[in-house]
């Protein structure tokens, strides 16, 4: 029997079909009916033919409706326990009372001056005071009819509006949108304007860094080093000269062990080989659990030493400047550099050092960094998009063709000639790998960034922890431009590479982009909505930022779900960057701020697999001495584990979320779509960070 396609004919089958396929060729597909309710009632019923199809369609649309039902109030549950486990946070905050204004004493090495700090909060403040005041004035203004689609309608219709009696507030209405046309709008437009000028200049720079990248892949150009390394073998061809490791580290005892461990791991000849574990901390538990580490892999065969300073100066800088004046390093030619919490391959040296062979003009070879904990919570995954963008564009870009980027102060391999003859470590900045990257430049030396070699360490997962290094990153560059500018320019290098220094490394890259992220979007374009004389066009707040956001995004696809959390998440950062440029430009007292950046100790999957093939040695170099000291570490531990963390609300973020939140209200009164959704979910964003939402989050 043929199948019918009559999909539309009243009658419908009975029962449940059921499909069986035969092995026979001649027999393909046999439809049978089993029996169905409808089958044993009464043949002689008069509504049978006509109700049991209405049945059946009743029952199946009554499941239907059910299972939607089900799922809505799972997902009201859903949301309901969000929300209910965001106000328990929310709540939680508040009732700690802890602020991004209290003192720290685990913060940094040196206390930010209070008056410097809370000036920018003020104007943030009456910012947002005057805009509350506007609010209101506005509204009032609405019901009393002066409402308008578009913003010069206001002023046409007051030119045009007969001279007549006038209440009082409609007057006074009047008179403020006359001062505004003429007196608020000409200068915030011309800002407005500036900082779009900037914001595209800007962009051109990062669509031509995206371009260069997409040349690199599409040309698979990258360093080849002129002598070969079979990495299976071992074999170098002789090539394996003197190389000093060098292990930094200030209070860090949650990851001391990995690193130490990753280094004695490198694959290198130990004759040829001296870790140097350079430890500035102050805390006598931390400095005997490094030391006791040390020792353990010094009777392990590594060649491996322990320096700690008595004079702590300089930090980072100083301690690295002290560890080089040692009689012995006279006898290496190159220094690796690991921060604490980075776990080098065994094969690090052996892919880095090659590139320095019969290559007299290089002075550094830069690994990219990968991340442990890129996927711990939503801000290190953001933080994995921004560093992806830097290594695999910026870098790699600066790499190939200027030879010319930023050491990132860890994962590279220096020659010491090229450290000498640059000056050598100087602590007049909180950038101390930015500071000899730039004067190694001055003096001719060429860099090469190695794309394919990574070097795994941790993302900071806290805001507090990310916002303090972030403020270092951005007040040292600053620091620095102000320092080396009169050498830039008497420096014997091109006019080109003067230009690309100046212009695109410091002024571009350093402090236009924070300046005009900040201004426009934070500042200038919630004015707008009380000032409409003065605006901005949507391509600005909408269409050029996704773009550029999407570019950012494409060196770690992956991430692409969160590219609207980017987005808002890069201006909400742009209120600490803008406040760090202030600060290292004109030298206030949060410029010379160091907070070494907490870690979580997290160890990459491969360290633990070596770990596991390693298996862990008996150490039985103890003495009594050493067991008592390492029980009262115990107990100082216990001590430390039971005090109280808390999550910090950050006062200038919430001022902010309420100035751009009472701008998105604006928004509402002049119909302005794309306006009101950027300010509304950009003041939402602004919240959830101010009330330490977004990182860590701690109970």
């Amino acid at each position: 029997m043929a199948p019918s396609f009559d999909w539309w004919a009243k009658e419908s089958h009975r029962g449940t079909p059921v499909v069986v396929k035969m092995e026979n060729p001649n027999w393909s597909i046999a439809e049978l009916e089993g029996p169905s309710d409808d089958d044993f009632l009464l043949a002689g019923s008069p509504h049978t033919n006509r109700d049991k199809g209405r049945g059946k369609n009743a029952r199946q649309l009554t499941w239907v409706l059910l299972l939607k039902a089900h799922k809505a109030a799972g997902c009201l549950t859903s949301i309901a326990s969000a929300m209910f486990g965001l106000a328990a946070a929310v709540r939680r905050r508040v009732a700690s009372g802890r602020t991004d204004t209290d003192n720290d004493s685990t913060g940094g090495m040196e206390q930010e001056n209070p008056t410097v700090k809370s000036r920018f909060y003020s104007c943030i403040k009456v910012f947002l005071w005057l805009s509350v005041v506007l609010l209101v004035f506005e509204v009032a203004a609405y019901f009393k009819g002066w409402h308008f689609g578009a913003p010069h309608l206001e002023f046409q219709y007051l030119l045009k509006a007969p001279y007549g009696v006038k209440d009082i507030f409609s007057s006074f209405y009047s008179r403020w949108v006359m001062f505004r046309v003429e007196y608020l709008a000409p200068p915030l437009q011309l800002l407005a304007s500036a900082c779009i000028v900037l914001f595209l200049i800007q962009s051109v720079d990062r669509l031509l860094l995206c371009l260069g990248c997409f040349w690199i892949r599409f040309k698979k150009i990258k360093p080849v080093p002129k002598v070969t390394v079979d990495l299976e073998s071992g074999d170098g061809n002789g090539y394996f000269p003197m190389v000093l490791v060098q292990i930094p580290m200030c209070n860090e005892k949650e990851v001391y062990q990995q690193s130490i461990a990753a280094c004695c791991n490198l694959d290198w000849p130990k004759s040829n080989i001296l870790i140097q574990v350079l430890d500035d901390s102050d805390d006598p538990v931390t400095q005997l659990l490094i030391k006791e580490e040390v020792t353990k892999w010094q009777q392990e065969g590594a060649h491996i030493v322990y320096r700690h300073r008595v004079i702590r100066d300089g930090y980072k800088a100083g301690n690295l400047k002290s560890a080089m004046n040692c009689s012995y390093v006279k006898d290496y030619e190159f220094v690796a550099i690991f921060d604490a919490d980075f776990q080098p391959t065994p094969d690090f040296l052996k892919r880095t050092v090659p590139h320095f062979k019969d290559n007299e003009e290089l002075g550094l070879v830069q690994a990219r960094w990968s991340f442990v904990n890129k996927d711990e919570n939503l801000l290190t995954r953001l933080q994995n998009v921004n560093l992806s963008f830097h290594f695999e564009v910026e870098q790699q870009v600066n790499g190939i063709f200027i030879n010319f980027f930023g050491f990132n102060g860890t994962a590279g391999v220096w020659r010491i000639k090229a450290l000498e003859d640059s000056g050598g470590w100087l602590e007049r900045t909180t950038v101390e790998d930015m500071d000899i990257a730039v004067r190694a430049h001055l003096k001719g030396w060429k860099f090469i960034f190695l794309n394919d070699v990574e070097c795994q360490c941790e993302l900071p997962e806290s805001y507090e922890a990310y916002r303090k290094q972030q403020h270092r990153w951005h007040s040292g560059p600053m620091q620095l431009f102000r320092l080396c500018l009169p050498d830039v320019i008497r420096s014997k290098i091109s006019i080109g590479k003067k230009a690309n220094l100046i212009f695109l490394f410091f002024l571009l890259r350093k402090l236009i982009l924070p300046f005009y992220s900040f201004t426009l979007f934070c500042i200038i374009l919630p004015m707008t909505m009380f000032v409409p004389e003065a605006e901005l066009p949507s391509w600005v707040v909408c269409y050029i930022p996704a773009t550029m956001s999407f570019l950012n995004i494409l060196p770690s696809p992956k991430s692409f779900p969160f590219i609207v959390p980017y987005l808002l998440f890069e201006n909400t950062m742009s209120v600490t960057k803008f406040n760090a440029m202030i600060s290292g430009l004109f030298q206030l007292g949060s410029a010379y701020e160091w907070v070494v950046t907490k870690k979580s100790g997290r160890s990459s999957e491969g360290d633990l697999v070596s770990l596991v093939a390693k298996g862990s040695k008996p150490y039985r170099g103890g003495s009594e001495t050493n067991i008592g000291e390492m029980e009262e570490i115990l107990l100082q531990e216990q001590k430390a584990s039971r005090k109280k963390k808390h999550n910090r609300i950050y006062t200038k973020e919430l001022a902010l979320a309420f100035l751009l939140l009472t701008a998105s209200a604006r928004s509402l009164l002049s119909a302005q779509g794309i306006h009101f959704y950027f300010l509304l979910f950009q003041g939402i964003s602004f919240l959830l960070v101010g009330l330490d939402l977004i990182g860590e989050q701690v109970e």
